[in-house]
């Protein structure tokens, strides 16, 4: 038996770091079975050699996502537990796949995020390193949010002088109907999730700023015919509603200076059963295209409520959507 000591900024950040009625620490202590006693603004593990590194890491990894954004959520806790049991399997995996350094600096009121799974990271640094990036994965892996911290980064630090959102209008499994209202109130149901991550970002006012001085413009895809667009980071959500014509049409808007990133999910396609999704379609067509990256997230990767990553795993148990691909970049 041997221990260590690990160092923080105060004893309430400890505090937080536990949770409620130590909510917290108790999934540690059980997933990693390390001891924990508190002295000041101190931690000091107690077990074995293997023990003590992987709790080190646990609580640092904690420690730094409570550092960047002020409070901790059970679902992070659970994400960084899962990282470490599988680096203890794993444990020649290359050191920097956990590493914080790919948190996304918002330039709002110290305000970061932090990718919380591997998968996560590697999505974040493929859009740093290419100009176009393809991003497969299930509900709640952080496609769309990762995106848009990406975009509020780029524009922050003048990398690029706008950010476009885009969405196919397309119906999840339901007819709408006739939407009252204007053409912005007409297609903000399609477009929401996007406006979503974008206020969780950043405050009200700023977001409402830039939309006011078209520096984020939020388009359904039909609007992006005939336009180039320079200087500009382009999402488009929902890629898997996407034909093969509307796809290409959309890549070809990469304008000078631009970043776009594609994200979908190919077993919740809403077109009709004989259209070819054009996400699909473009992620054959542009396998071997240099210069263009293509993540896939797994369930691993899920960081909503818990029971997601079950539904998930439930739905793709009677799923006939094709043989996986490989994760990671091409």
């Amino acid at each position: 038996m041997t221990d260590d000591t690990l160092s923080f900024a105060s004893a309430d950040q400890i505090l937080l770091l536990f949770g409620a009625q130590d909510r917290y620490l108790r999934q540690v202590r059980e997933a990693v079975g390390v001891g924990v006693t508190i002295r000041g603004d101190q931690l000091r593990l107690h077990g074995t050699e293997e023990q003590i590194r992987r709790g080190r890491e646990v609580f640092s990894e904690l420690k730094a996502i409570l550092e960047a954004r002020g409070v901790l959520q059970e679902s992070e806790v659970r994400s960084v537990l899962g990282l470490s049991k599988t680096a203890g399997v794993a444990s020649t995996a290359p050191p920097n796949v956990r590493k914080p350094a790919e948190s996304i600096d918002l330039l709002e009121k110290a305000r970061k995020v932090l990718p919380r799974s591997a998968g996560q990271a590697e999505y974040v640094r493929a859009i740093r390193e290419h100009d176009l990036v393809f991003c497969e994965g299930p509900a709640g892996s952080g496609k769309t949010y990762l995106a848009v911290a990406m975009a509020v980064n780029a524009l922050r630090q003048e990398q690029v002088r706008k950010i476009v959102l885009v969405r196919p209008a397309v119906e999840a499994g339901e007819k709408l109907g006739f939407l009252p209202g204007d053409l912005l109130a007409k297609i903000n149901p399609y477009l929401r999730p996007l406006l979503d991550a974008l206020s969780e970002m950043l405050d009200y006012d700023a977001v409402q700023r830039y939309i006011d001085r078209d520096v984020v413009e939020i388009v359904p895809l039909a609007f992006m015919r005939g336009r180039t667009l320079n200087e500009t980071f382009i999402i488009l959500d929902e890629g898997q509603n996407t034909t093969v014509t509307q796809m290409k049409m959309f890549l070809t808007r990469l304008g000078n200076g631009s970043r776009i990133v594609v994200t979908g999910d190919s077993t919740q396609t809403d077109l009709p059963a004989e259209v070819t999704s054009g996400f699909n379609d473009a992620l054959r067509r542009l396998e071997n295209v240099p210069g263009i990256a293509h993540i896939r997230l797994s369930a691993e990767d899920i960081v909503r409520h818990p029971l997601v990553k079950k539904i998930v795993a439930a739905y793709d148990d009677g799923s006939s959507s094709g043989p996986s691909r490989p994760k990671g970049r091409t």
